[in-house]
C-alpha cells in the first residue's frame, strides 16, 4: 500500500498516522509470506538463491498445516541452515507468538548457537511482530517470549523432558560419518525421536522439519522414508532432494534442473555456471567416491553393493608376514588436469607370490604433479618400473615422468647416477568393472595384500558400485600396479557369486592377522633378515 504525498497535505495528523500505519503492517504482512522473505527483507547480507526459493515456499506450507513432516536434504555449505534452523523458527514466533519450538542438533554446543541467533532476531526485529522475550527469561538454551511462546535448543536425545513441542527442528543431528555408521549411534537417535521427540508434539498445532546432509542408507532421513514414506508415495513426508549436481534418477528435480546441472551456492552468483559447475567438479575430485554419493548427491550407497567387502580389506591388512620383494613397482593412474584424483599407488611382488601395497600418495594432481610424485615415490622404493594405463595418452604420461625425473635430478632430490626406472605399459580391460572385479577377485583369492592402513584407497573398494559411471583413481591404480605384476590377473573378468568376509586359498594364509596397526614397526616390504 502507498500513500501519495499530494494527498497527505489534505488529512489530518490521525489519518495520516492510520494510512501510515496500515501500509507498515501491510509490508509486515507481505514479509510474512515465507521464512525466505522475512529473511531477505530484513538481513541485508542473506543473498537469495533459487534454492532458497523452493525452501521457502516448502517451509510456508508446514506453516499453514498443508505439510507436517518436511525433509530437506543438501550438500554441506549450502545455507540450508541458516535459513531451516534460524530464520524458519523466528518466522514460526511471529505467526504464531504462543507455540513452543524446539531445535535440535548432534551437540548441544551447535544447537546453542541456533536458539542464540533466533533469540538475536526476536531482540532485533521482533517489536514489528509483538515479539519480546519475557523479563527474567535470560537462559540462552531455554526462553520464552511474552506471548508464551519460545525456544529450546538441545542436542537430540536429550533435553525435551518437560517441555511442550509445537515445532520440532532436526538440524544434522549426525555429527559425521563415524557417528552415522555407528550402528548403536543410529539406534540411539532413533529411539529418541520416536519416544522421547514425537511424545512432545501437541496436539493444536505440530510439525517437524528436518535438515541433513546423507551420510547412511539408515541415517536419520533414510529411516524417516523407509518407515513413513514420501507424500508421493502415499506416506507422510515432504521430501526437498537437492544434489550437488542435477540427475535423472532421482526424479524430478525441485529447481526444473537438466541432467548435469549445477547447484547454486550462496557465496557463487547463480549466473556464474561455469564456476558453480567448478566448485562442484572440485568437491567431486577430492572426495572419495562413497563421499560423493552420499554428502554432495543426497544417495548413501549400501557398502554390500561393492565388489568388496570392508571385512575382507581388513583381512588383507598385514605388516608382520615377511616377503621378500622379487619386484618393486609404482602404478599410475592420470587425472585429467588435476580435475580429478591421479592415483598413484606403490608396491612389490613378493617372494610369495603375492602382490604387496605399500604406499598410496594419490591426490588431486596435474600431471606435472602426478608425475614428480610417482617419481619420488619410484626412487624412495627403490622401483625398477612405472607401469601406466596405455589405453590413452601414452605419449603424455611418458614426456612427463620422464621431465620430472629430469627435474629432481637438477634440483638434487634425485642423485643425477639413479637411473629413471622403466616405464612399461598395462593394457587393462576396457570398461571400469572388467578392469576392476579380476582383482577384486585376486583379493578374495588372497594373492594381493596391504602393508599398513590405507583408508582412502579401502573406501574407495568397500563403497565403489559396478554401476557407477565414475573411475576412482585408487582402484584404476591398484589395478594396474596389480596387472603389471601379476599380468595372468588380465585375463579377463571374472563374474563370481557375492563374496565371502575372508580370502580364500594362498596356503599361507592362516598367519594374517585380523587387525593390524599401520605404525606397528617393521620394514616397508617385510624383508627376511639374513637374505
Amino acid at each position: 500500500m502507498t500513500v501519495a504525498v499530494d494527498e497527505l497535505e489534505h488529512l489530518d495528523d490521525a489519518e495520516v498516522y492510520r494510512q501510515l500505519e496500515a501500509a507498515r503492517w501491510a509490508m509486515s504482512a507481505d514479509l510474512l509470506r515465507d521464512p525466505v522473505t522475512l529473511a531477505r527483507g530484513l538481513d541485508r547480507r542473506f543473498r537469495m538463491r533459487p534454492h532458497f526459493q523452493v525452501i521457502g515456499e516448502a517451509l510456508a506450507e508446514v506453516g499453514r498445516g498443508d505439510v507436517d513432516r518436511l525433509l530437506i536434504l543438501t550438500p554441506p555449505q549450502v545455507g540450508k541452515s541458516t535459513t531451516v534452523a534460524e530464520w524458519f523458527p523466528y518466522w514460526w514466533l511471529c505467526l504464531y507468538g504462543t507455540d513452543k519450538v524446539a531445535v535440535t542438533s548432534y551437540g548441544d554446543d551447535l544447537a546453542l548457537r541456533r536458539g542464540k541467533k533466533i533469540r538475536s532476531y526476536v531482540e532485533e526485529y521482533g517489536d514489528e511482530w509483538g515479539l519480546y522475550l519475557r523479563g527474567g527469561s535470560s537462559a540462552m538454551q531455554d526462553w520464552e517470549v511474552t506471548k508464551g511462546g519460545g525456544v529450546r535448543s538441545v542436542s537430540v536425545g536429550k533435553g525435551l523432558t518437560g517441555f511442550d513441542v509445537n515445532l520440532l527442528i532436526v538440524d544434522d543431528p549426525h555429527k559425521d560419518r563415524a557417528d552415522a555408521e555407528s550402528e548403536a549411534s543410529r539406534r540411539a537417535l532413533h529411539d529418541w525421536y520416536s519416544s522421547a521427540a514425537l511424545s512432545r508434539l501437541q496436539p493444536d498445532r505440530s510439525a517437524v522439519v528436518a535438515i541433513q546432509t546423507r551420510w547412511h542408507p539408515d541415517d536419520f532421513a533414510g529411516r524417516r522414508i523407509q518407515e513413513e514414506g514420501r507424500i508421493e508415495d502415499g506416506g507422510r513426508w515432504k521430501v526437498i532432494h537437492l544434489p550437488a549436481v542435477a540427475d535423472a534418477k532421482f526424479g524430478l528435480d525441485p529447481l526444473g534442473r537438466a541432467q548435469g546441472e549445477p547447484l547454486p551456492h550462496p557465496k557463487i552468483p547463480t549466473r556464474d555456471v561455469a564456476r558453480l559447475r567448478g566448485w562442484w567438479a572440485n568437491k567431486k575430485a577430492t572426495s572419495i567416491v562413497r563421499d560423493w554419493h552420499a554428502l554432495y548427491q543426497g544417495d548413501p550407497q549400501p557398502g554390500e553393493g561393492a565388489l568388496v567387502s570392508e571385512e575382507l580389506l581388513r583381512l588383507l591388512r598385514d605388516t608382520t608376514t615377511p616377503a621378500e620383494p622379487q619386484k618393486i613397482a609404482v602404478a599410475i593412474d592420470p587425472s585429467g588436469g588435476g580435475r580429478d584424483v591421479a592415483g598413484v599407488i606403490g608396491g612389490f611382488l613378493g617372494d610369495d607370490g603375492r602382490v604387496w601395497i605399500t604406499d598410496d600418495v594419490s591426490a588431486p594432481m596435474s600431471s606435472a604433479e602426478w608425475s614428480t610424485a610417482a617419481c619420488r615415490l619410484a626412487h624412495r622404493t627403490n622401483a625398477a618400473v612405472i607401469y601406466v594405463e596405455w589405453n590413452f595418452g601414452r605419449d603424455m604420461c611418458v614426456l612427463a615422468i620422464q621431465t620430472s625425473w629430469e627435474a629432481l635430478q637438477r634440483d638434487g632430490e634425485i642423485p643425477k647416477n639413479v637411473l629413471m626406472p622403466a616405464i612399461a605399459p598395462v593394457r587393462a580391460k576396457q570398461g571400469k568393472l572388467l578392469r576392476a572385479e579380476p582383482i577384486a577377485q585376486q583379493m578374495v583369492q588372497d594373492k594381493v595384500r596391504f602393508r599398513g592402513l590405507f583408508p582412502d584407497m579401502e573406501r574407495e573398494w568397500a563403497t565403489w558400485q559396478p554401476t557407477d559411471p565414475d573411475s576412482p583413481g585408487r582402484i584404476d591404480a591398484s589395478c594396474i600396479l596389480v596387472y603389471g605384476l601379476i599380468p595372468e590377473a588380465n585375463a579377463g573378468a571374472i563374474v563370481h557369486a557375492p563374496l565371502p568376509q575372508a580370502p580364500q586359498g594362498g596356503g599361507a594364509r592362516s598367519g594374517i592377522p585380523g587387525s593390524v596397526q599401520a605404525n606397528r614397526p617393521a620394514s616397508p616390504y617385510g624383508r627376511r633378515i639374513g637374505r
